[in-house]
């Protein structure tokens, strides 16, 4: 999780200052210049050394923050990969073996447990694999990195606050190479902030307690915004005569005005009332899904667009959905294509964010802002006529 009841209650109670936010530069020295802010906040200095003197840069975190390329597939390939009949058996095993726990997390926070399931299984294959990264090591690694220090570096100090309560050890904590930690891959400024004793021993071990991993991951929801008892996707059936202008993130229709526009539900009813986002991952010729207001708050679990509608679809289908119908979509770009595509959005005006051959939501807006320009159907796909047509 990159963003991302037993409260530490004792951490974070009053402001810190405001302190210079530099990286790069010789690394020891780096780790000593973040040891003296840890003093200048407070820390006894005795802790602060033992906390950093463990810590060595990594460089196969730098490694894999450059290698993502996972995201560069498209929806239905990703889905096919991620979600598997085994990761989908294993889902409802745990969710009859945690059935208690579920319960009280849907009555008392009204967090679903398909979506608590559905980032279980793809952050860590349900505890299975929680990362081999040591965690101290990562986080003042991409905090030294140029390229995100300002999300990294407020969670070094996080960990030194985990630390001092005996909740993490610099030299043997291990992780995700993003410094996620635990059964749900939480960073630690979240555990501090949403940690939830759910087990009862007096800790909040998202390592080893699945209870704690759970309630903990809900509460973070519900602290983002999660909606109880509203829905977050449906699966959709578009009529041939659609107008491709309505789709995207940025509109938003009642359910009965989609219907209006001969829109249905692909298996059984309409959700909700709530207004909702018709998302085409593919084009039109590919999936269909309705996202309501919960979809939006995945994203601050993940940025990924990708990633984020594969685990609410995945969701849906724990909580009984069929699988989605593929269509036939077009053929999309490649990744050095879609960076090409990106290059020549972004010289138009358009903020695509990072030239990174990833069709994020900032690329995909473009994308829909010129299909409108140059009079081709605005489903938000790119494809090579769209690249040649620019």
């Amino acid at each position: 999780m990159i963003r991302h009841a037993l409260l530490l209650t004792s951490l974070l109670v009053s402001p810190l200052p405001v302190l210079a936010q530099g990286c790069g530069g010789s690394f020891p020295a780096f780790v000593d210049e973040m040891k003296s802010e840890a003093i200048r906040r407070g820390h006894a200095p005795a802790t602060a050394a033992a906390f950093f003197a463990p810590i060595r840069q990594d460089p196969t975190v730098i490694a894999a923050d450059r290698r993502q390329g996972v995201f560069q597939l498209d929806f239905t390939s990703f889905a096919r990969r991620l979600i598997s009949q085994n990761r989908i058996d294993n889902g409802r095993a745990k969710e009859a073996q945690y059935a208690k726990v579920f319960d009280w997390i849907e009555r008392e926070m009204g967090v679903p447990r398909g979506i608590l399931l559905a980032f279980w299984a793809f952050e860590t294959d349900y505890g299975g694999y929680q990362g081999d990264f040591n965690t101290a090591n990562a986080l003042v690694t991409l905090a030294h990195d140029c390229r995100r220090p300002e999300l990294f570096r407020p969670q070094v100090f996080a960990a030194l606050e985990l630390y001092e309560h005996g909740d993490f050890d610099p030299a043997t904590t291990t992780g995700a190479w993003a410094g996620e930690i635990g059964q749900v891959q939480m960073l630690p400024a979240d555990i501090i902030e949403n940690g939830v004793d759910g087990d009862g021993d007096g800790h909040v071990r998202l390592k080893s307690s699945a209870p704690d991993a759970l309630m903990s991951g809900a509460k973070m929801l519900r602290a983002l915004g999660w909606r109880p008892n509203e829905p977050w996707l449906q699966e959709v059936v578009l009529p041939a005569s659609m107008d491709w202008s309505k789709a995207g993130l940025d509109t938003q229709l009642a359910p009965r005005d989609w219907q209006a526009l001969g829109v249905s539900p692909r298996a059984g009813g309409w959700q909700g009332n709530q207004p909702a986002s018709l998302i085409l991952p593919q084009g039109k010729g590919g999936p269909a899904f309705l996202a309501y207001p919960n979809f939006s708050v995945l994203f601050e679990w993940n940025q990924s667009f990708t990633y984020v509608l594969t685990a609410a679809y995945f969701a849906t289908r724990l909580e009984g959905a069929p699988i989605f119908d593929a269509g036939n979509p077009g053929p999309g770009l490649e990744g050095a294509q879609m960076k090409q595509l990106q290059q020549k959005l972004a010289a138009r005006g358009h903020d695509v964010g990072e030239i990174d051959g990833i069709l994020g939501a900032g690329t995909r807006a473009a994308v829909r802002a010129v299909q409108g320009e140059l009079g081709m159907d605005v489903d938000g796909w790119p494809t090579a006529a769209l690249l040649n047509r620019l």
